[in-house]
């Protein structure tokens, strides 16, 4: 069966977050199970830096409004895949990241490049392509690929088109004048069509007229058809229940194992677990932060922003810190949020500090370095740093929404009893509740044999991605 993967991100050609590391992984472990994967995704600078056997562009097609779509076709530096670049250098040879520039401010300019993207893409996918390979499957993620598949619907040998949304707060929702730039009739400007709060979503033309709409853990499929979660299109989305489903992300664990990663400054596994002191001795003084073994050390690596909780941050953990714990950051995000941490780790300097940055070694080493991990999010589609903080033995402290309720065991006193406890889980986004799982956790990381056995529950846990492949590979086939 041929698949062609559209993403907007892919590791290490591009990453902001989860979907990178999906973008890299699920393909692979496809491949691996005998699927003809190609990926397909803009040609940004570092895109074009990290790929390799890249042949010189060809043209594709002129789209009117968006300019000229040259293809570049190359091979992933790690899974060794077959991936197509969609080049434009007026739209994608720029600094900043996928969507925002060096200031964080979002791409103004954003529609033009995610349409001709999503064209582009589409182009590719038709009969009579000038590539010459159609797939059978398009597998399109999140807005910037979704309108791949409206302007697919046409065609009479067309793929079968799969959606994923792994967060439907982000929407690509643009005015209602600039509508000629998607390339589809103008009939689907309503809100019977791609239509939305006035103007006209990207990721509601993927919603709506995909064959099959995934998400990205069972909850979240399940949480995202209520108001609270939806975002507004929560109506669309129960209507498509008997065509929509959760599938819990994964992890490759060949890049995320503390047994063999090579970023860590000691190695250690379930079975010895001393590796794990030294880890912690190496972030605290890569952080600056006073070497206490026997202070608990708190780890984040996060986009700050009001979904992951940030704000809840300095109040639930005001009384661990008066208490000696100590906490790392890594991130970036929205500006206020930003604020709120550096005014914290100044004002906490002893035990709190702060990096503003994303950078892929450290996040490795707090997820190894830390004692417990955070993830307070308000909501989470499905999260990957809990799944990591299991296997490198960091049990995490979540608030119990999507994949974070599908993937950690809350340590009451039956799951400690019968060892499936992995984690602590609270039920409310509040600093209040938060703070009671806090206390709750450390007071088992005070007793060391309970907290070993936490440890290696999580360390144990099988979330890779040859068990999500096969359940895509299923739904492939079903298409």
């Amino acid at each position: 069966m041929r698949v062609l993967f559209a993403s907007p991100e892919i590791y290490p050609m591009a990453k902001t977050g989860g979907l990178g590391d999906v973008g890299a992984a699920l393909p692979a472990a496809l491949a691996a199970q005998g699927m003809d994967v190609r990926l397909v995704m803009p040609a940004y600078p570092s895109a074009l830096r990290a790929v390799v056997d890249a042949a010189p562009p060809r043209f594709l097609a002129q789209f009117e409004g968006l300019g000229r779509a040259d293809v570049i076709e190359a091979v992933t530096p790690d899974s060794r895949l077959p991936i197509w670049l969609i080049a434009n250098p007026d739209l994608y040879d720029r600094g900043g990241d996928p969507y925002r520039d060096d200031a964080g401010a979002d791409w103004p300019d954003n529609l033009e490049r995610f349409a001709l993207f999503s064209r582009a893409a589409a182009r590719l996918s038709e009969q009579g392509s000038p590539f010459e390979w159609q797939p059978d499957v398009v597998h399109a993620n999140d807005w910037h690929a979704g309108l791949m598949v409206p302007l697919l619907l046409g065609e009479a040998r067309r793929p079968r088109l799969l959606f994923t949304v792994h967060n439907i707060a982000f929407q690509g929702t643009f005015a209602a004048e600039r509508f000629a730039l998607t390339g589809l009739p103008e009939e689907l400007r309503a809100e019977a069509g791609i239509g939305h709060d006035g103007g006209f979503s990207l990721l509601k033309a993927g919603l709506q007229f995909a064959d099959w709409v995934t998400t990205v853990s069972p909850t979240y499929a399940c949480e995202i058809q209520t108001p609270q979660f939806g975002c507004g299109l929560e109506g669309l989305l129960a209507g498509r229940a008997e065509s929509l489903s959760g599938i819990l992300n994964g992890v490759d664990y060949s890049l995320w194992d503390p047994a063999r990663d090579a970023s860590l400054t000691a190695r250690y596994s379930a079975e010895d677990l001393s590796g794990k002191a030294a880890c912690k001795a190496a972030l605290l003084r890569d952080f600056g932060l006073p070497e206490s073994p026997g202070a608990p050390l708190f780890g984040i690596v996060s986009r700050l922003t009001e979904q992951k909780g940030i704000d809840l941050v300095p109040a639930a953990l005001e009384r661990a810190l008066d208490a000696g714990a100590q906490l790392v950051v890594l991130g970036r995000g929205d500006t206020p949020f930003e604020l709120l941490l550096q005014e914290f780790a100044a004002a906490r300097s002893g035990n709190v500090a702060l990096r503003l940055t994303y950078d892929e070694p450290l996040a490795h080493a707090v997820e190894a370095g830390a004692d417990i991990f955070l993830m307070p999010s308000r909501f989470e589609p499905s999260g990957l740093n809990q799944m990591y903080s299991l296997r490198y033995g960091t049990p995490p402290i979540v608030h119990r929404v999507g994949g974070l309720a599908d993937t950690v065991v809350d340590s009451d006193v039956a799951s400690l009893h019968d060892e499936t406890a992995t984690g602590f889980c609270f039920d409310e986004p509040a600093a209040a509740a938060f703070e009671q799982a806090i206390a709750r956790a450390l007071a088992l990381f005070a007793d060391t044999t309970q907290w070993r056995q936490l440890q290696r529950n999580g360390m144990r846990q099988d979330f890779s991605w040859h068990r999500s492949a096969h359940e895509y590979i299923d739904l492939y086939n079903s298409l």
